[in-house]
């Protein structure tokens, strides 16, 4: 076994349990870009270890009492209808296409706004606190409606690069929940919610061949205890500090995929 396989694995899952963001966002690229895997079996094979991995981390959330399980219910009536239309999509789409140019460019896309996201996570907090307190009766009255759509947009992303149920997922929840969410509830709620999601887009692309189960038991091996770690210290470590450096490789990561 590749010594960089759990190595890697262990990385992204302290990154995950600190800040929600981290497993399909860096495995995915790492796969394609330094492992050299196939993009629609790197994006398969993301979906299973983001899936496993933030079950472990959601676990250890619900039981410190992050996740808002009524916003999880809403995010799901929209993010598990789109990732099953969007994996018949998959399974009935050109094959050669979507395997080849279509993940490596949507991927690299999704990386740079995921990597956007991260370093304006405070400023879209803050003007959406302002919008929250100035608009409240509207405010309120979209919000339900809008998470179930800001659902669906995921269930897309998540199925189709394996990308977008971390840092974009905890953004939306920000803007959409800017009083009710602390930054520990966005963490457990993303994650909770990403469970489901990555499971069911796991399956659909199992069904359709594109997972390497050898190259995802050397992601787990790392990625379980790192998980672990990571959800124990994010009441400890204050995430911001990691955020500027995340972003940068992520924006790094993006550009490569598109050049």
């Amino acid at each position: 076994m590749d010594l960089q396989h759990p190595l890697s694995g262990l990385l992204v899952g302290i990154l995950v349990g600190l800040t929600g963001v981290g497993g399909g966002s860096l495995m995915a690229p790492i796969m394609i870009l330094l492992l050299g895997v196939v993009p629609a079996t790197a994006v398969g094979t993301d979906l299973w270890f983001a899936g496993i991995t933030k079950t472990v981390g959601g676990a250890i959330h619900h039981h410190h009492g992050h996740p808002e399980w009524q916003i999880i219910r809403r995010l799901a009536m929209g993010s598990l209808p789109a990732a099953a239309v969007t994996i018949y999509f998959l399974s009935t789409a050109n094959a050669h296409q979507i395997r080849s140019g279509t993940i490596v460019q949507l991927l690299g896309v999704i990386l740079i706004l995921t990597a956007v996201a991260t370093l304006l996570r405070k400023q879209m907090h803050s003007s959406a606190r302002k919008l929250r307190v100035s608009t409240a009766t509207a405010f309120k009255r979209w919000q339900p409606l809008l998470t179930i759509v800001a659902g669906a947009v995921l269930g897309v992303m998540v199925t189709l690069t394996s990308v977008g149920a971390g840092a974009l997922g905890a953004t939306m929840l920000i803007v959409l929940y800017p009083l009710r969410l602390n930054a520990r509830r966005v963490v457990g709620t993303d994650i909770v919610h990403a469970v489901p999601l990555t499971l069911l887009a796991g399956l659909g692309h199992l069904w359709m061949g594109n997972v390497d189960f050898a190259l995802l038991g050397s992601l787990l091996i790392g990625s379980i205890p790192g998980i672990i770690i990571g959800s124990i210290l994010s009441s400890r470590v204050h995430a911001n500090v990691l955020r500027p450096a995340l972003a940068a490789v992520l924006a790094f990561a993006g550009f490569r995929l598109l050049m």
